[in-house]
């Protein structure tokens, strides 16, 4: 629609002798209850024209309908002038660009951006946490790639800690032996067992402890469970090889876990950094913020940053006994990270918990003088709740990934079955589209909502076929793959289109042609949410164009082919967008 905008201010040069910048018209999409496409904001423009906004639109839409061919008619309200645009003008786009083979693919632009995602801890199997992440991050990042931007997948492992050795020693003292082979489990089902088992026993010995006087403070800190694994850690941290062996044979355990799961999910990586190469890192970096007076030394040794400018406050970077913090090691990887790939975005996908820990990360980057520091971005979301209430790691009561995939798929089963959907299906289409269906729902109901906004995810509401669901949008997929089918159609760039278009003709058009507005925003915002609520709406305009208009029993040979085309062009769109969500789309339900 740029061309409105310069068409624009052409008329404000004609009629008011006034330059004003393309950027300072304000153009909108015209609202539902009036007529017109776009709409032109005048308020600003009264200043110069001194008169009403109701006759300075009334001027300005003469001389567009006088001097734009594509400009049919308009009309005013208050301070809005509504555009109507010609059905020449729909149609030329129509063929142009959403017909074209490149349409939603938009040009490389040379920047290279790194999406950091998943991050799992590697003593627990992945749970709906850590599934909202891992959809939102590939997500942005086939968006991304989309957007014109190459991309590279990471996922920070975090294979090394207290928080590991405490599964390990769990199982070391509970686990006679047990093996993912001999217990049936997934290795990262069974690692986390012992981690929650360790827990328990832990909270055995403190509440043992505080029985015999001691506070809880010093419970806690006397506790021989957690004297045993703090002892664990210094062994590992030291490289004893029983100790070393013992760590890389469980997490490999959880390596395989989590594989089964991220396959099973959809999502890939480019690469995958381990914490345990890069918790060393950072510490040249401190010394050099040490050089440049940008950390300074307390009396104890420690080294810290003043951030009280900044809004935040005085921030530890390395302990007095001159061991890292995390702040320290993600300083580090970050250098790392940007010495492998140069990239000139980096994106951190990490729940808002740790929206304070990034903002120092950035900053002192900043200070440190790293030009690529101001490409740095935390893609900050919010948790994920249950109807039950929140998820507790240690407590073993979370959601754990692959029962949540299971029991999606299963109830896609069950409505399905109910709707009498599959009657025609062999067994391995069936389970082939359950699949689809209760996978697509789990995505699309955990992306369509903003990142940074919490979210109650609701197993049952996210399966509906006629809801504001992943299941609504495949459904409408499927009925186009009828049509074409009945139609015996598929998309063509060379079907004559009638020269004048139905209302809800002109609509679906419009909102085809958006399609890759909507890829940049997406892509600008890091918000997969703006596809797929866009895909809602092409679907249910799609669903009102079905139920309005004949398309296979009109006598009209021309219409018939164009709104078989049009179908077909709304079924690739649907498909491309739900790509970049991470979603298949069904040919038949």
């Amino acid at each position: 629609m740029n061309f409105i905008a310069s068409l624009t201010r052409q008329a404000i040069q004609a009629l008011y002798q006034q330059d004003i910048p393309e950027s300072a018209i304000n153009l909108q999409e015209t609202r539902k209850e009036f007529e017109g496409q776009i709409t032109v904001v005048t308020f600003p423009f009264t200043k110069f024209s001194k008169k009403s906004p109701e006759i300075t639109g009334t001027e300005l839409g003469n001389y567009l309908v006088a001097h734009a061919p594509a400009v049919a008619s308009f009309n005013v309200i208050k301070g809005f002038l509504n555009l109507s645009l010609t059905d020449e003008y729909w149609l030329s786009l129509f063929h142009q660009e959403v017909l074209s083979d490149q349409f939603g693919i938009l040009p490389k632009n040379g920047e290279r951006v790194m999406v950091e995602y998943s991050s799992p801890n590697t003593n627990k199997p992945l749970h709906l946490g850590h599934v909202r992440n891992n959809l939102l991050g590939f997500s942005v990042a086939t968006i991304l790639e989309a957007a014109g931007y190459d991309v590279i997948k990471t996922n920070l492992v975090n294979d090394r800690g207290i928080h590991i050795c405490k599964s390990m020693l769990a199982w070391e003292k509970f686990g006679h032996g047990e093996t993912p082979e001999s217990s049936g489990l997934k290795g990262d089902k069974l690692v986390g067992n012992y981690y929650v088992l360790f827990d328990k026993q832990y909270k055995q010995e403190v509440d043992t402890l505080k029985a015999a006087g001691k506070s809880e403070e010093e419970a806690k800190r006397e506790s021989p469970l957690m004297q045993e694994a703090q002892e664990l850690l210094r062994r590992w941290e030291a490289g004893d090889p029983h100790v070393i062996a013992l760590w890389k044979r469980m997490n490999d355990w959880v390596y395989d876990g989590f594989e089964k799961t991220y396959e099973r999910m959809g999502i890939t990586f480019d690469r995958v950094y381990y914490e345990s190469n890069t918790y060393l890192l950072g510490k040249d970096i401190i010394e050099e913020g040490l050089s440049k007076g940008v950390f300074f030394k307390k009396n104890d040794g420690s080294v810290w940053i003043d951030l009280t400018a900044e809004g935040l406050d005085e921030k530890l970077v390395l302990r007095s006994d001159g061991t890292s913090v995390y702040i320290t090691q993600d300083l580090g990887t970050a250098q790392l990270k940007y010495d492998d790939f140069k990239m000139e975005k980096s994106i951190y996908v990490v729940g808002n918990e740790q929206d304070y820990h990034f903002k120092v990360l950035f900053h002192i980057l900043k200070k440190l003088g790293r030009p690529w520091a101001d490409g740095l971005y935390h893609l900050s979301y919010g948790m994920v709740d249950l109807p039950s209430g929140k998820m507790k790691s240690r407590e073993g009561t979370v959601v754990d990934a692959d029962d949540l995939m299971d029991e999606m798929v299963q109830t896609a089963k069950e409505r399905t079955e109910t709707l009498g959907k599959v009657d025609e299906f062999s067994e391995t289409e069936k389970l082939a589209l359950y699949d689809m269906i209760g996978m697509g729902a789990l995505k699309y109901f955990l992306l369509k909502v903003e990142p940074k906004k919490r979210l109650l995810f609701d197993p049952n509401e996210s399966i509906d076929f006629q809801g504001h669901t992943g299941p609504f949008i495949q459904y409408t997929h499927a009925r186009i793959k009828s049509v074409l089918h009945k139609g015996n159609h598929q998309l063509s760039k060379d079907a004559i289109a009638p020269k004048a278009l139905e209302t809800i003709e002109r609509d679906l058009i419009k909102e085809l042609v958006s399609y890759t507005d909507v890829i940049s925003n997406a892509a600008e915002t890091y918000s997969p949410a703006v596809v797929a609520n866009y895909l809602f709406e092409l679907a249910k305009l799609y669903n009102k164009f079905y139920h309005e208009l004949s398309i296979l029993k009109t006598t009209d040979t021309l219409s018939k082919n164009f709104r078989l085309n049009l179908s077909a062009a709304t079924a690739k769109v649907i498909a491309a967008g739900m790509e970049l969500l991470g979603i298949q789309v069904p040919a038949r339900m």
